[in-house]
């Protein structure tokens, strides 16, 4: 019987190994046969749910803290609700995610405990006199909120709770910006959203947050370059964050530039940003740029306003994005093999046999 990657994780998961045994018995099975040659799965780690069971036990602690919640609303205030409804979410996660290692549940207590939080901070920011709108009270809001997260992440290792940490740095960034508090008004001319040439807080905004995300995944991505346990698990959530917010500023900015100039603009951004992907073996960040992509096939065919335009537009960028997933792997290999030695490059994922 021959252990799988799959196993790895399980054995990790459950404890019966530590993260980092299990990187190096995977490393050394690279090692040995290299990953290409062995077949090993290419495929970024994510789930979601393990079984229906998960799904079951779910939709049942959703109806019991909400009935809890609703029973509580009738004796209680704002806060009280907030703090017991917080409280609930932690302890049932003592059960469910430190016992019971159960994924979906785990997510479901990890935006429960958020929601609670939010609350809380929000009523301490109110009854402290900062006005809301103000940009002092968005970054302690975003402040407190990854100060929350950081800490469920730490006791609970749930991969998700970067995700929401990220929401919460969005909103900082954004106040910082000036898109919360009034200060800018991005949203009169949707084709401008993300364009930086504008100078809209938004498109600064993004950028900004892009980046720390991206830097964010890349820290927790080379500290488990095989991917096989939790810090990969939370790279995923930042790189999700990260990638359109990216991903529409850059290519936004260079659509708008217009005519032919700013489709070959769009195209050159599209290329760094598949090739970006290609190197942290992130499939997130072209995801993101389809739309963009569809603008330059529809213009290098010329496709106007015929009845077969759409078909054949959908049967071109279909075409293109199968390809790339389906040789995902192989691209990736001749790209690091291109490319000259770079900081943190033998920190990433593995890319073809080693000696």
């Amino acid at each position: 019987m021959t252990l799988t990657q799959d196993d790895l994780r399980a054995a990790a998961a459950a404890g019966i190994i530590t993260e980092a045994q299990a990187a190096s018995l995977t490393h050394l099975s690279h090692k040995r046969a290299g990953r290409i040659a062995q077949g090993l799965p290419d495929d970024e780690p994510f789930e979601l749910f393990r079984g229906f069971a998960e799904i079951f036990v779910s939709v049942g602690m959703v109806l019991l803290l909400s009935g809890a919640m609703a029973l509580v609303a009738v004796i209680g205030d704002a806060l009280i609700i907030a703090l017991i409804f917080g409280a609930l979410c932690w302890l049932a996660s003592l059960y469910f995610t430190k016992q019971r290692r159960m994924t979906l549940p785990s997510i479901v207590l990890t935006l429960g405990y958020a929601i609670s939080a939010s609350a809380v901070m929000a009523w301490v920011l109110d009854d402290s006199g900062i006005l809301y709108g103000d940009t002092s009270a968005i970054v302690a809001f975003g402040l407190l909120g990854i100060a929350a997260m950081a800490l469920h992440y730490r006791v609970f290792k749930v991969p998700f709770a970067m995700f929401i940490a990220g929401l919460f740095g969005l909103s900082m960034v954004f106040g910082v910006t000036g898109v919360l508090t009034g200060v800018d008004t991005p949203f009169r001319d949707w084709n401008t959203l993300f364009d930086l040439r504008h100078g809209g807080g938004l498109a600064m905004g993004t950028l900004v947050f892009g980046l720390l995300a991206l830097a964010a995944g890349l820290w927790f991505d080379m500290r488990d370059p095989h991917r096989i346990g939790r810090m990969a698990r939370s790279a995923f959530w930042l790189h999700l964050l990260a990638a359109p917010a990216l991903v529409n500023t850059v290519a936004m900015t260079a659509y708008n530039t217009g005519g032919t100039q700013g489709m070959i603009l769009t195209l050159a951004a599209l290329i760094l940003i598949t090739m970006l992907a290609l190197i942290i073996d992130r499939r997130s960040f072209l995801t993101a740029g389809l739309g963009y992509l569809g603008f330059v096939v529809a213009w290098a065919m010329q496709l106007g306003e015929a009845e077969l335009s759409w078909p054949l537009l959908l049967l071109v960028l279909g075409a293109i994005v199968t390809v790339l997933g389906t040789f995902w792997t192989q691209l990736r290999v001749r790209l690091m093999r291109a490319l000259p030695g770079f900081p943190g490059k033998t920190r990433l994922p593995p890319y073809e046999a080693e000696g």
